[in-house]
């Protein structure tokens, strides 16, 4: 197993602990100390592995059959543990989450005709904006609302709205790449 792959497989054993950080209650339903602060330093952790692996395997030639099935697989199980543990917290409604979550089993849906076609669909700029979008407002909701009170709305809310428009768009997008497949 060569370096990117390694560190996208960081990514999927990171998802456990992450959910485990966000929604592990010891004592019944006393919250740990600084739990919303120890999550989103896992998930953001978790979340940069996303960016490095990309970078070292297309930077050192280290594209590998591996690294394409393992790369989009370990950020759909942190976005989905993300999401689900949100909506198990009240953070984030079911609805926006199994949009998101319809999206993805979609395109996997896609891609697995393509390539039962011979066709292999690439990762799009529009899947990439989406992850990144996705990420982002785990990552707000994932903080206490505190700090972002002033302005008078929960941001978190505002981006995962951002994130499920951006995600209808690069489904959207995929649908288009292989509508000829699909007839």
């Amino acid at each position: 197993m060569n370096g990117p792959n390694a560190i996208t497989l960081t990514r999927v054993i990171l998802t456990p602990v992450f959910l485990a950080a966000l929604l592990w209650r010891p004592e019944g339903d006393v919250l740990l100390p600084g739990r919303d602060f120890w999550a989103a330093g896992i998930f953001l952790l978790a979340s940069a592995t996303d960016g490095l692996d990309g970078y070292l395997a297309r930077s050192r030639g280290l594209i590998t059959n591996l690294g394409k099935f393992l790369d989009p697989l370990a950020d759909k199980l942190l976005v989905s543990a993300a999401l689900i543990g949100l909506v198990q917290l009240e953070r984030a409604p079911a609805w926006i989450v199994w949009l998101i979550l319809a999206r993805e089993f979609a395109v996997t849906g896609l891609r697995a005709v393509a390539a039962d076609a011979g066709l292999v669909i690439a990762a799009r700029a529009s899947g990439k904006i989406k992850t990144v979008s996705q990420m982002a407002a785990i990552l707000v909701l994932l903080l206490p609302p505190a700090p972002f009170t002033w302005l008078g709305c929960d941001p978190g809310l505002l981006l995962l709205y951002a994130a499920a428009a951006l995600t209808l768009w690069s489904g959207a997008d995929y649908i288009r790449q292989v509508r000829g497949v699909i007839k």
